[in-house]
């Protein structure tokens, strides 16, 4: 009994796996409390070798809607949010130049 009660012990605050963090471009902003994120990849094509440019697009948690169309942010695994939102925006990492 004493194992099955270690076991469960350790297992409480065993930290899961390392969350994924991504940087992209914000691409929409027009949602409240929610940013979408362009993450452009660059991919071996299997066949021909050739590099190949791969993009998804995130949907992310702002809490205060700081972020702005443009930004570069990175952003991290989260637990669901909702249907489609599994990251939030941890920091900005560059801002585009005003002109």
């Amino acid at each position: 009994m004493t194992d099955a009660n270690a076991a469960t012990s350790a297992h409480g605050t065993e930290k899961h796996g390392a969350k994924r963090t991504l940087v992209g471009k914000v691409t929409s902003a027009k949602m409240t409390k929610t940013v979408v994120v362009e993450v452009v990849r660059s991919v071996r094509h299997p066949i021909y070798g050739k590099y190949v440019r791969r993009r998804e697009k995130y949907k992310a948690h702002d809490e205060q809607g700081q972020y702005k169309l443009g930004d570069m942010v990175e952003i991290q695994e989260h637990r669901p949010l909702s249907r489609e939102k599994r990251w939030a925006v941890i920091k900005l990492i560059s801002r585009p130049e005003e002109t």
